[in-house]
């Protein structure tokens, strides 16, 4: 959700090249195979929900590098890697390291961009190959991860849903409340700009 400021997603998916304007209380979302490009016209700040416990900033969303980058696996982490703080590196340099990273994205988004203009959604095939390929490793982590949050709270609510079919308040009696503080740590770089994450 846009919270402040102006700006745009651009998105280029099975329904080709949109744009969607962004202001404050406008909502945007787009699931797995959708590639989106989000541009600040001026002091932008959104609010983003991910689904699948975050897998998409955990590597499972895959950047729009150029052909010849996305078919080399090294290539293809080389790029997207930045420096790390705890590591050495000064946050100049991480910045800058960022916008290297999405400079290379810009053109191979531009190149998929007018590709899908010109020849329709299957000009998406080979980048949706790609990103498959590159992710392949990673997935039974992922698996672990999905499993223990979205696949455990999506079994309680069925177990709940079977307890009140039958007319039973037994899973009513485990009610809780929780709070949590936001604790304001160093923003990050994400794929599309700086981050403040909450785990919850």
């Amino acid at each position: 959700m846009t919270l402040g400021g102006r700006g745009r997603v651009e998105t280029v998916g099975p329904d080709g090249f949109a744009v969607h304007e962004l202001e404050p209380g406008r909502i945007v979302w787009f699931t797995p195979g959708v590639v989106h490009r989000a541009v600040n016209l001026g002091g932008l700040e959104v609010l983003v929900v991910m689904s699948n416990a975050g897998l998409p900033e955990a590597g499972d969303a895959v950047l729009t590098y150029p052909p010849d980058v996305l078919a080399d696996v090294e290539r293809y982490a080389a790029a997207t890697t930045l420096p790390r703080l705890d590591d050495g590196a000064t946050d100049a340099e991480v910045a800058a390291a960022a916008r290297d990273r999405r400079d290379l994205a810009l053109e191979g988004y531009a190149a998929l961009r007018t590709a899908v203009e010109q020849h329709g959604p299957d000009a998406l095939d080979g980048l949706h190959d790609a990103a498959a390929r590159l992710v392949a490793p990673r997935t039974a982590g992922w698996r672990e991860t999905w499993e223990s949050s979205v696949v455990q709270a999506a079994g309680q609510t069925d177990a709940a849903l079977e307890a009140l079919a039958d007319a039973s308040a037994v899973t009513l009696g485990d009610g809780a409340v929780a709070t949590a503080d936001a604790h304001v740590g160093p923003r990050r770089y994400g794929m599309c700009g700086r981050l403040q994450t909450w785990p919850l």
